[in-house]
Parts: C-alpha cells; structure tokens; sequence
C-alpha cells in the first residue's frame, strides 16, 4: 500500500512535469499573436544568408510566394501551396553566387506578370527578371545600365509615366546612387537618368525608400546612409530630386540600415523611422536606438525618438510596420542582434499606443523560437485565413515563418 501511494504520488508528479515542460514547449513557438511554424512549413537550410524577403503571387494561383535575396548563393524562389507550406523551386534565377543585398518586384513592363530585381554589393552584379505568370523568369539583366555595390533598392514611378522607375542605394569607392527612368517607348528597358535627376553626392547607402513626404501626390526620397548624415530629397513630380537637410533633423550620427515610412501618431501625415546599428559587427560605436522622426504636414520632420521610443542597445538590420494586436494602430518589429559580438538574438516588438508612442512588448508578443541573425522582413497572409504573416530572412539562421494569429 505504502509503494503504491508513492508510485502515485510519483505518477501526478511525472505527468505534472510533462505538462509544464509541454507548456513551456509551446511558449517557445507560439504566443497569442504568433506561432512560430517553420519546422513545417519552410525549406530547412540554417546556412543560408537570406538578407531580403518579398512575398508575392507569381505563379498566378492566388497564393503569396516568397522571392528571397541571398548572400553567397544563388537567389530562391519559395513556393507556396496555399496553406503557408513552401517548397523550393530550383533553377527558376540564375544559379550563380552573387553577394545579394535587395529584392523589389513588380510589373516593369506592363505585360500582367510581375518581374524581379535584386541588387548585389561586393561582387557589384545586379540581376533583372521578367516573369512569365507562370513561376517562371526570363533573366534580361543586361539591360540595367550599370554596376555598383548596391545596398539600398526601391521601385516607383517617380516621374508620373505610370512606369515602375528604380532607385539604386550605393556604397563604395564611388557612392553613388542610381536613378533608373523605365523607358516609356520600350517598358522593361531602363534609361540611366542619374545624373539628371539626382544630386552628386558621396551617398554611402544602406537603404532607399519612396514616398510622397511632402502631400504633393509624387514620390520623394529618403536615405539611410552607414556614413552620416542620412539625406531627405524632394520630387518635382518629373523625377528631378532636390536635397532638403534643413527639414530632416538629425540630432546624433547614425549607421542606417533600413528607413520605414508610416503614419505613426495618427495625423494622417508620413513620419520615417530610421532602423539603425551601433557598427557592423564590429565595436560598439553609435546609439543604435530607432529614431522616429515626426512629420509636421508640411514635409519637416522633428526627431522625437527620446519621448516616443524605448532606448535599444541592439542592432537592428531590418524591421517591419505590422499591427499585430488589431487595434488599428501601426506597431513595429525589428530584427536584432547584439553588437559586439554579432550574437543572435529574438526579434523585438514594440506595440504603438495609438498616438505614436511605442512600448516594448517582446516577450508577449514574439516567439523565443525566433532567436537568430534576423535580416529581411516581409509581411503578408500566407495561408489564406485572413490575418497577417510574417516571413523572417535571417544571416546564417534559419529563416522563419510566423502564422498570425
């Protein structure tokens, strides 16, 4: 009788244990926002540097596929099968190794199919793809007319020719940025219209993004540059850009990485968030807090970071705008690492609390599964259920796939 109750007492105790062993199991996948289902859903391949993410339709089925840009290895194609299950498709781009930084795709020349442009930095080879419908591309990379170690990319029409035009963030011995005006006689060539339309300057850009910044209906630019300071320009709806540094307060020296444009405080007007690192991966030098810089409605844009964004002693290469709890407030994520030493790290989140305000709600929010050398971010609704995905590209990590919950 005595070895019985104790061999019972010792059964609730073991089960016990699996219950809280199972929960805590979970926690590492799965929050009440996210749960972490890559094990099952992506191609396993922890060595792949996946340093940029899009997700789009290509195959023409309805489902959002993934184009990933890839450092040191060819660049992938991720089909989708309408659940979120994804499967490599080979040999679609070329299969040579390129040191890939960017991806953007679009319809460049207007046949209904969407197409593909990645931009290299060390080895300076950019690639071009017109898509079939099909999942299919035609590789047409010699018509862009010019190498660079390119690390910024963005697509727009920036001169009002209903034509997808391409900015070209550079590094390097000559830094500077390209400016490409899709041909309107002949779409999906491109007309090299940097000199004209955008200022000499020793750039030094990590990451370029187009938006119209000033309410005037055409696109402007924003830099993040890795050598201060990050630039503002203007459009005068033609594709001629002006640089405006008096309306871009920049209050402490920064290495940008990406800049993400969004209405932060609700006052229908675009604000820029600066994504930034202390160095790259080397010491620790500069504050690499995200800075949130506040649009006035008329184009100026005050640096507001100290009372609107928790201090950060990470290093952010890349982040999302992604509204995670529903509550129609833009939030944000961003990748992580911790500089010195290049030491992974789980994704951060920080939830706005309606007037441009953000917190730090990483523990409720992100699964600790997600611990890694987080990169490239794309956000869309993979599996078809209405609520937003995340598909994280991570250096040397698996990359990740968070279904919304």
């Amino acid at each position: 009788m005595q070895f019985y109750l104790f061999g019972k007492s010792y059964m609730i105790t073991v089960l016990l244990s699996l219950v809280v062993a199972s929960n805590v199991f979970s926690q590492s996948i799965e929050t009440k926002y996210f749960k972490d289902v890559t094990t099952t859903h992506l191609p396993i391949d922890a060595e792949a540097h996946a340093l940029d993410v899009v997700l789009a339709d290509v195959n023409g089925d309805g489902h959002l596929d993934a184009i990933l840009a890839l450092e040191k290895l060819p660049n992938r194609l991720y089909l989708n099968d309408g659940t979120g299950k994804f499967s490599w498709k080979k040999g679609v781009f070329s299969e040579e190794s390129h040191d890939t930084e960017h991806v953007r795709i679009g319809d460049f020349d207007k046949d209904g199919n969407l197409d593909v442009i990645f931009v290299a930095e060390d080895d300076r080879n950019h690639e071009f793809y017109l898509g079939k419908g099909n999942g299919t591309f035609r590789n047409v990379s010699e018509r862009l007319p010019a190498k660079s170690e390119g690390n910024g990319l963005d697509i727009g029409d920036v001169n009002g020719d209903g034509l997808l035009d391409v900015i070209v963030g550079n590094t390097g011995a000559i830094p500077q940025n390209f400016l490409w005006i899709n041909n309107p006689e002949n779409p999906g060539y491109f007309i090299d219209y940097t000199n004209k339309g955008l200022p000499a300057l020793r750039w030094e850009t990590q990451s370029v993004k187009l938006a119209d910044l000033n309410g005037d209906g055409v696109l402007d630019l924003i830099t993040g540059n890795e050598v201060p300071p990050n630039r503002l320009l203007f459009n005068d709806g033609k594709g001629h850009f002006t640089e405006q540094p008096e309306k871009l307060e920049l209050p402490v020296p920064l290495h940008t990485r990406e800049v993400l444009v969004f209405d932060a405080n609700g006052d229908k007007h675009p604000d820029i968030l600066f994504l930034n690192l202390t160095s790259n991966g080397g010491a620790f030098e500069k504050d690499p807090t995200a800075r949130l810089l506040i649009n006035d409605g008329k184009g100026n844009f005050r640096d507001e970071t100290t009372k609107r964004i928790p201090k950060q002693e990470y290093s952010t290469y890349a982040g999302v705008i992604f509204d995670f709890n529903h509550d129609k407030h833009p939030d944000i994520i961003l990748s992580a690492l911790k500089i010195p030493p290049f030491q992974a790290m789980q994704v951060q989140a920080l939830q706005n609390d309606g007037k441009g305000n953000f917190k730090t709600v990483t523990s409720e929010v992100i699964p600790e599964s997600t611990v890694g050398r987080s990169w490239g971010i794309a956000v869309g609704d993979v599996n078809g259920d209405g609520k937003q995905d995340l598909f994280i590209g991570q250096w040397g990590t698996q990359a990740r796939l968070l279904l919304g919950k």
